[in-house]
């Protein structure tokens, strides 16, 4: 990494001298509330606030090369331990002295408020997309830097961590707790399980921000469900040639997947499938005893979602009869295997937490663009009636998900203020403002 950090400090530096900083004019995708405007005013009129904002800026470029060793520690699907337990020592450092590792692998620490608040999450996650094996050296190519897995979601980990930074140096009592966690699970079949097992294990959780990706440009304030399931299709098998007459479980697949692609969903709400894998059989030579897909279903409404589920599920039984009827031994059976489930949710564009966001990305010269569905961390407490966000870490970059995925650390200190603002302003103050966020008295 020498000669990387190297590139990074005379990169950056030229950047940032090469930026202006402009104001933009103020948004008008949410609207403000005067009682939330007033609170967020006193909250950044303290002195101590705009002082952390100036840290956070002079410290980014060692948060980047920071973003960069995360970048250079491989963390695939369940497999995030090693990256977990140096973030973990990275917020030790940074004041969280009693952070810990929970029994799913997060990486948890908590800044405690006065003791009479709420408590509001900020999260970024751990995992990537990259399976082992997969070269994460970080690598600087006509003024970009690529390695896999660099903005999504080691920007996320590089944000929060100037956050805890920054807070323990400014000397802010807050007045709730805010709770700081380094997630896995977030990818694929990861299947959110890591915010899944802390929203189960601390139902004091009155609030959430997840800080995922880069170009900070939208705040995601609903979450697209998702159902994933193998259909395994089994029965006796045999030879082609003489045992030909029975059943096979790859034909009452190819049946099931004929019957799901004439479906038709609805384009509002958004709803889609897709069946992304297949396998099974012996040879060329046998009646398949086995067979399975893969089928992934999504929807930004549960009810949808629930119904493409029972029109796959009643395809595949309605298949699987066919398959037996035509050879008439009533062989073939089929089991409906759930991998994924990621639940339907949303916050009002009319609550304080989104308005905060929206006040937060004016404060730091941000335009923001619009709300935005996707299928993130939040989609958890959205499900759960929790006020939860999502935005990106700041800085440029894209091909997220694939080996060319590149970073720019452009205005990429806009991302950790952002942030920082959206925290306080939820959390308060103490002798300034109590904060926006509301206790749920769970």
């Amino acid at each position: 990494m020498n000669k990387t950090t190297t590139l990074i400090a005379l990169s950056f530096a030229s950047l940032i001298g090469s930026m202006q900083s402009s104001a933009v004019a103020q948004q008008s995708v949410v609207a403000i509330d005067e009682t939330v405007r007033n609170s967020f005013d006193a909250i950044i009129a303290d002195p101590r606030v705009a002082d952390a904002l100036s840290r956070i800026e002079a410290r980014e470029p060692e948060m980047i090369r920071e973003q960069f060793r995360l970048t250079e520690i491989p963390a695939p699907p369940f497999k995030e331990q090693v990256r977990a337990d140096y973030y973990l020592s990275l917020m030790q450092d940074r004041g969280l002295e009693d952070a810990y590792i929970d029994s799913e692998g997060n990486a948890i620490g908590i800044h405690r408020g006065n003791g009479d608040g709420p408590t509001f999450l900020i999260a970024a996650h751990l995992d990537t997309v990259f399976p082992e094996g997969v070269d994460t050296s970080v690598e600087l190519r006509g003024g970009r830097y690529y390695a896999p897995g660099i903005g999504d979601d080691t920007r996320g980990l590089a944000a929060m961590l100037s956050i805890i930074e920054t807070l323990y140096d400014s000397g802010i009592q807050t007045h709730g707790d805010i709770m700081f966690a380094a997630n896995v699970g977030e990818e694929g079949r990861g299947d959110l399980r890591g915010i899944k097992a802390i929203f189960r294990d601390h139902p004091e959780i009155d609030g959430f921000v997840s800080i995922d990706g880069v170009n900070l440009r939208r705040i995601t304030n609903g979450g697209t469900g998702s159902r994933r399931f193998e259909f395994r299709f089994s029965g006796p098998g045999g030879h082609s040639f003489g045992a030909f007459g029975l059943s096979s479980a790859i034909h009452a697949m190819g049946r099931t997947i004929n019957k799901i692609a004439d479906f038709e969903t609805p384009s509002f709400p958004k709803t889609t499938f897709t069946v992304g894998t297949v396998a099974g059989g012996t040879s060329v030579n046998s009646i398949a005893a086995d067979a399975v897909f893969a089928l992934d279903m999504r929807s930004n409404d549960r009810e949808q979602l629930a119904l493409l589920e029972q029109r796959a599920k009643t395809a595949a039984l309605e298949a699987v009869a066919e398959e037996n009827a035509r050879w008439d031994n009533g062989e073939i059976s089929v089991e409906f295997v759930l991998i994924g489930d990621r639940p339907v949710g949303q916050t009002a564009a009319t609550n304080k937490l989104v308005q905060a966001a929206a006040l937060a990305f004016d404060r730091v010269g941000i335009e923001l663009q619009s709300l935005g569905i996707s299928s993130t961390d939040s989609n958890v407490p959205m499900s759960l009636g929790i006020p939860a966000i999502t935005i990106a870490g700041g800085g440029n970059g894209g091909g997220a998900h694939s080996p060319d995925e590149w970073f720019m650390p452009t205005n990429s200190h806009r991302g950790p203020q952002t942030s920082f603002l959206i925290t306080l302003a939820m959390v308060g103050i103490q002798g300034i403002d109590r904060g926006l966020l509301e206790q749920m008295g769970r």
